[in-house]
C-alpha cells in the first residue's frame, strides 16, 4: 500500500510538472509575429522622434518612416491578424466591378495566438494611432507643414487597420454575416447564403 501511494505521488508531481511547462509554453505560440507586429511601427515612431526638425533630414525621414509603416501595414493586415487573433479583412470587386469590404474571423486554433499575444495584438493598433494623433497636434500647433505631410499618412495607415480589425472583431461576437456594396450610400445589411466554415464573412 504505501509503494502505491508512492507512485501515485510521483505521477501527480509529474503531471503538475507537465501542465506547468505546457502553460509557460503556451504564453508565445507565434513569438515572431508578435515581435514583427511591433517593430515596423515602433521604428517610425522612434525614427520620428529622432528626425530633426530643422528639415534638412525631412526627405529621408519621410520616406524612410512611409516606408517602414507600409510594411507594418501589409503585415498587419495579411499576417499578424491572422496569426495572432484570427482576423482577416480585404477589399475585393465583383464581376459588376462594385467594390466590397470583407471582414473575417476564423474560429480559434492551436496555432493562433495565445491571450497575451491577442493583448500585444490590440495595444499595438489601438496606442500607436494614439501617439500619432499627439504627433499631428504637436505639428499643427508648431506651424511644421511639412511634417503635417508626414503625420497624417502616418495616422492613415495605422488608423484604417484598427477600423477593419474592430470590425472583424465586432462580426465576431454577433455571429453576424452580412453584406452591404461599398458604392451606394445606402446602409442596409443582407444574408448572403454562403460562408466559408469554419469562418464566418462581413462584407461592408
Amino acid at each position: 500500500m504505501a509503494d502505491d501511494t508512492v507512485e501515485v505521488e510521483l505521477n501527480l508531481d509529474t503531471d503538475d510538472e507537465e501542465q506547468e511547462i505546457a502553460r509557460r509554453g503556451a504564453v508565445f505560440r507565434q513569438p515572431l509575429a508578435s515581435f514583427l507586429h511591433l517593430f515596423f511601427r515602433l521604428v517610425a515612431l522612434v525614427m520620428y522622434l529622432l528626425c530633426d526638425w530643422d528639415g534638412k533630414n525631412f526627405e529621408s525621414c519621410f520616406f524612410t518612416i512611409i516606408g517602414l509603416l507600409s510594411l507594418d501595414f501589409w503585415y498587419v493586415k495579411n499576417v499578424s491578424g491572422r496569426l495572432l487573433v484570427g482576423l482577416h479583412w480585404w477589399n475585393q470587386i465583383d464581376e459588376d466591378g462594385n467594390s466590397f469590404w470583407v471582414f473575417e474571423a476564423k474560429k480559434r486554433s492551436p496555432n493562433t495566438g495565445t491571450q497575451t499575444e491577442a493583448r500585444i495584438f490590440w495595444l499595438g493598433l489601438i496606442i500607436c494611432p494614439l501617439i500619432w494623433t499627439i504627433f499631428f497636434f504637436t505639428a499643427l500647433f508648431s506651424l511644421k507643414i511639412e511634417w503635417l505631410l508626414l503625420v497624417i499618412p502616418c495616422f492613415s495607415l495605422q488608423v484604417v487597420n484598427l477600423h477593419c480589425y474592430l470590425r472583424c472583431k465586432a462580426g465576431e461576437q454577433n455571429g453576424q454575416l452580412t453584406c452591404q456594396s461599398s458604392n451606394t450610400q445606402d446602409l442596409f445589411l443582407q444574408r448572403v447564403s454562403f460562408c466559408r466554415s469554419p469562418s464566418f464573412i462581413l462584407v461592408l
